[in-house]
């Protein structure tokens, strides 16, 4: 079964982060935001290589076969900046959970309402952002940065199902869709590597 398409397990609660890990947190990323969008980027660039059926929740680029084309794009640099931003308020309010809460929320409705995301698209999201920062920036996220950013990525989606379970979310029409078109990617994917 391909990641996209699992159903959304019970999640545990994760482990909250200590004072000594978000300050490592903080401390990386304000290394990794003064280089936002080209890491914003990246960051989208590696969900899309790794999960390509999320390119479909873009109707501004998803159409767009040439990476370079893709990487290049406005309207893709135009939401990795957004990611960016939400990450950073994030960052920078770790220490305020309700804060945190408010932010995730109002990321987690627009989400799953307006763009009917499925939730399991933000772990492959938190997959995608601790590749790039621990590849793009190797110096800095060392093995206790990953783990503070594994804890913090783990919080964040856990709060994410929260709020779409708060909202009675339940996968729309498109869902099947996606997952069809998955599974048909991932035999081609199979086929041609024979």
């Amino acid at each position: 079964m391909d990641r996209a398409g699992e159903e959304a397990e019970e999640m545990e609660v994760p482990v909250p982060l200590s004072e000594g890990e978000q300050l490592i947190v903080q401390d990386t990323w304000a290394k990794v935001y003064l280089n936002s969008e080209e890491v914003g980027v990246a960051i989208l660039l590696r969900l899309f290589g790794n999960e390509p059926s999320s390119k479909r929740f873009f109707s501004q680029f998803r159409d767009m076969e040439d990476p370079l084309e893709l990487e290049r794009s406005t309207q893709l640099k135009k939401h990795a900046q957004r990611v960016m931003s939400a990450i950073n308020t994030l960052v920078e309010n770790i220490q305020d959970d309700a804060k945190m809460a408010s932010v995730l929320k109002m990321v987690g409705k627009a989400h799953a309402i307006r763009h009917k995301v499925e939730p399991v698209y933000f772990k492959i999201l938190c997959g995608a952002i601790l590749e790039v920062l621990g590849e793009a920036y190797p110096e800095v996220v060392t093995a206790e940065a990953a783990a503070a950013w594994t804890k913090l990525l783990a919080t964040v989606c856990w709060k994410l199902s929260a709020v779409y379970d708060e909202l009675g979310w339940t996968p729309g029409p498109g869902y099947q869709d996606g997952q069809q078109q998955q599974q048909q990617q991932q035999h081609h994917d199979t086929s041609s590597s024979s």
